[in-house]
């Protein structure tokens, strides 16, 4: 397409096509037990995270997959457990976030669909990817969603020595007349996803971020992951992670192992017609969105880009491109 190559390779990196990239993810995750069906819809969504420039929430994923004590558990089918024309929480099944939190996706936008709302909670899962994923599914239908996903304690409240809250992302969705326009973000300083494939890599975390299992202060990732990460944005980043844990429970963290600190993915979409005309709430989206990116900008900057913006441009060139990955990864996937 002309455009310049937007990852670099290296003798550490591997570039693969979109298709040589899905086929390593199903061969690994079918190695580790997944039938194919499950596979694939895993494999989609991390090769989806990998075209967005998450490095970290690409295929590395399934390493942290097979290493989890969770997948070795028995899986159940996902099924609801409490239900109301709006609402539903649940069960996971145990089974791994990015097939149970899809299901809660889908079960919100059924819901909608008849009443216009819904809220959704899962449990009884873990490790769900990247909110956005999700989110996007949802705003392609033509509703307004909020997404927030708890986790196991990989982050320490301030001031203290020990993990007491997950990384605990949060993620907008709003439909527009030019598309989906996405807010995703976490409440940690760095993803969990990103420690973990630092620790992998052997490379040194960020100063500031990482303690290890005695609340000493570490860019050694192999110990942060012994210990965990602080929020991001000191006390508001502490605040906004505690409410998201706070909403966990109304999906059903406290039900599970971690007494309010486990795995919990919820749910809440509304339909724009509830509150405007059919087609107002997109135009008013569209315009305001324009209005934003044409904001006189200050010396050296050649555009206002707006959230996921980068993102889906870049999924449109490794689609192109291909996408480039550590050649440690993809020979410990190849491994299994």
């Amino acid at each position: 397409d002309g455009a310049a190559l937007i990852d670099v390779e290296t003798a550490e990196t591997i570039r693969m096509t979109v298709a040589e990239a899905e086929a390593l993810g199903m061969q690994a995750l079918g190695r580790i037990g997944y039938p194919e069906n499950e596979a694939r819809i895993i494999t989609e969504h991390l090769i989806d995270n990998a075209l967005c420039g998450y490095r970290f929430a690409g295929l590395p994923r399934i390493i942290a997959i097979a290493e989890m004590d969770r997948t070795k558990s028995p899986r159940q089918p996902v099924t609801i457990v409490q239900e109301s024309p709006v609402s539903a929480r649940v069960d996971g099944g145990n089974n791994v976030g990015y097939i149970a939190a899809l299901r809660g996706a889908e079960i919100a936008i059924e819901k909608a669909k008849h009443c216009g709302l819904a809220v959704v909670g899962v449990s009884n899962s873990y490790f769900s990817g990247r909110n956005a994923y999700y989110v996007e599914k949802i705003v392609n239908e033509g509703y307004v969603v909020m997404h927030s996903a708890t986790a196991i304690p990989r982050v320490l409240p301030i001031g203290g020595k020990r993990p007491a809250l997950g990384p605990n992302p949060i993620s907008f969705g709003f439909p527009s007349a030019k598309g989906p326009v996405i807010v995703d973000m976490g409440t940690a300083s760095i993803m969990w996803g990103e420690v973990l494939l630092h620790a992998h890599l052997g490379i040194p975390l960020p100063e500031g971020v990482g303690f290890d299992a005695d609340g000493n202060p570490t860019r050694d990732a192999k110990e942060a992951v012994r210990g965990g990460v602080v929020p991001f944005g000191g006390h508001r980043g502490y605040g906004l992670s505690f409410a998201i844990q706070s909403l966990g429970l109304l999906a059903g963290s406290a039900l599970g192992p971690g007494k309010g600190t486990d795995f919990a993915f919820v749910f809440v979409v509304i339909d724009p017609k509830l509150l405007l005309a059919a087609g107002d709430f997109e135009t008013q989206m569209t315009e305001f969105v324009a209005h934003l990116k044409a904001t006189p900008r200050q010396p050296g900057v050649d555009e206002i880009r707006i959230p996921s913006e980068r993102a889906f441009r870049e999924r449109a060139l490794r689609r192109v491109q291909g996408i480039v990955m550590d050649r440690a990864v993809v020979d410990t996937l190849r491994s299994y």
